[in-house]
């Protein structure tokens, strides 16, 4: 597979919070963008909670098979607690085995006491048990004592970062579209009872299964607003679940955008960084002004690699609207429909 190395446009949190002009957003997601911007200058604790959360979701994926299926909920499509080979591959139609999820609703951002969105929501929306079915966390013992609480650290940490980017698209929109709510995407990515995370665990390949170029997540696009996304963190599973290693032992393995002329481009974040990618809400809220950016993730046929990253979908609550016709709970239905 032929791919160049993209420089996705690179700016400061203090510089975000000062507000960046319009042409540096028109180059991280417009017509010719790779649809992401990379925030560096995060706080200090950022670090450790991502070696934490990302190094876990190894001993996560190794729980025994009846303590993972206690994790699972299938009312919710699996997109609560555990998953795994629920999803099709986009290449094959078979179930996804390569890689394990761990959802979590993040409603406990607005509110800590939340594991799902407001009982409001949860009766209004009786039959989209998808986003309204609360968090299942594992027992809080052995190297998962603090992944409950690391977790929901993290997580605040980004959707506060994606809070301090969606004001900025917030101006760039309204400028082109009367129609826009003012603030409508900052406050939706602050107040959201529904925004999802979604911690990843991708399993080494064996001699058995060796990786294609997008089995370890084929090319999509997100259904969120934003997507907070942190730089991958690769484990050598052979010399145990705590092997971390400095950054991915094969080059060609990793995130690949299909920018806006077809063109494949893999796109490397920084371990200090987060990285927030446009997903189809945003295409949809903005009326087109913003693109949806389509990606995947191309394994490695190196036995014993593992790879772990925490995605955070910053979207509205079930009941906004999202265009002319539908809401989020409509529009989103309609997606996931389509991949399970």
């Amino acid at each position: 597979m032929a791919a160049s190395i993209g420089n996705p446009v690179t700016v400061s949190l203090e510089e975000l919070s000062n507000s960046v002009g319009d042409e540096l957003l028109n180059e991280a997601f417009g017509p010719d963008s790779l649809g992401i911007i990379v925030v560096k200058g995060l706080p200090d604790k950022f670090h450790e909670l991502r070696s934490k959360v990302l190094s876990s979701a190894s001993n996560l994926a190794h729980l025994p098979e009846d303590e993972l299926l206690k994790l699972e909920c299938e009312e919710s499509m699996w997109l609560t607690g555990w998953s795994r080979g629920k999803e099709k591959l986009a290449n094959s139609g078979l179930p996804d085995i390569y890689k394990g999820s761990f959802y979590m609703n993040c409603a406990f951002h607005k509110d800590s006491t939340l594991e799902g969105p407001s009982k409001e929501l949860q009766q209004e929306f009786q039959n989209f048990k998808t986003y309204t079915s609360p968090n299942i966390w594992p027992k809080p013992e052995g190297s998962l004592i603090d992944f409950e609480r690391d977790c929901k650290e993290l997580c605040n940490l980004i959707i506060d970062v994606a809070q301090v980017v969606a004001s900025n698209c917030d101006k760039y929109i309204s400028k082109r579209n009367n129609e826009y709510e003012e603030g409508f995407l900052e406050r939706i990515t602050k107040n959201s009872t529904c925004t999802k995370a979604r911690l990843l665990h991708y399993y080494p390949a064996t001699r058995t299964t060796t990786a294609n170029n997008d089995d370890w997540c084929g090319e999509h696009l997100d259904h969120s607003c934003l997507t907070g996304l942190t730089s991958a963190l690769f484990m050598d599973e052979s010399k145990g679940l705590t092997h971390a290693l400095d950054g991915s032992p094969d080059k060609e393995a990793g995130l690949y955008i299909r920018d806006r002329h077809g063109g494949i481009v893999k796109v490397n974040i920084p371990s200090d960084c987060v990285a927030f990618q446009s997903g189809s809400t945003l295409q949809e809220v903005s009326r087109g002004g913003f693109k949806a950016v389509s990606h995947f993730v191309k394994g490695t046929s190196m036995e014993s690699i593992a790879r772990n990253t925490l995605a955070v979908f910053c979207q509205p609550d079930l009941n906004e609207k999202v265009n002319a016709t539908e809401n989020f709970a409509q529009y989103a239905d309609r997606i996931l429909n389509s991949n399970h």
